[in-house]
């Protein structure tokens, strides 16, 4: 009985390996797909190079065994841009006090622009958003009660926050109150926190270039 028991724990590992690889295979088919279709470069390989790059960015240096897989890169509607699966992994020690391994996958979009500016993220609010203001990292407040309750805004420059989150701008997010930003140097970002399927690449790409469309021109027009 204990042989029949670790065979179908085997084949039962096996079954889900040849699931998952017959999953990426056509994950990478169907984002290739994509990029042929709107011009842009694909990479399947892992990147390793790229998160230390942009590790300036908080999304992007969390965790150890980090690397983007699955890129497109390129133009698109006049801006640059990419878009990645992007891996990490967090550890863990259970109460016997062995370590266990925890393997995180989201998908990641950047836009580069041609200044640099402070950092500045939006996020929607949450639990731990709330500890943190309460442990005195508190968060920038607006005009509008609804999106101050909605969101968490962060930037050591507050002026930049108020002209970054004009009127228009937080009217979109409150429409598209599923995005989490960051701005720092010349990178725009918005990420999930998981993998998109291909499906939604597109419309995030078209999401991300609005973002930075609402972003007022005096922003741009310093040296």
């Amino acid at each position: 009985m204990y042989v029949l028991i670790i065979v179908g724990v085997a084949v039962l590992i096996i079954v889900a390996a040849t699931f998952g690889q017959i999953a990426a295979r056509k994950r990478r088919e169907a984002m290739l797909a994509l990029a042929t279709r709107l011009g842009l470069r694909f990479d399947p390989g892992k990147d390793r190079v790229l998160p230390k790059k942009y590790q300036f960015l908080d999304k992007l240096r969390v965790g150890d065994n980090r690397y983007a897989f699955n890129i497109l890169s390129g133009k698109h509607k006049d801006h640059d841009v990419m878009a990645f699966d992007y891996h990490y992994e967090t550890h863990s020690t259970d109460s016997k006090g062995n370590q266990e391994t925890q393997h995180h996958y989201l998908s990641f979009f950047l836009l580069l622009m041609r200044v640099g500016f402070p950092e500045l993220t939006i996020a929607r609010e949450g639990f731990f958003s709330k500890v943190a203001q309460a442990l005195g990292y508190d968060d920038i407040d607006f005009e509008s009660h609804e999106f101050s309750r909605k969101f968490c805004v962060r930037s050591k420059d507050k002026k930049f926050a108020y002209d970054v989150c004009n009127a228009r701008m937080m009217e979109y997010l409150l429409a598209n109150d599923d995005l989490t930003i960051e701005i720092e140097g010349p990178a725009l970002g918005i990420s999930f926190a998981s993998r998109l399927s291909p499906e939604q690449i597109e419309r995030n790409l078209t999401r991300l270039i609005a973002v930075r469309g609402l972003m007022p021109d005096y922003l741009f027009s310093r040296s």
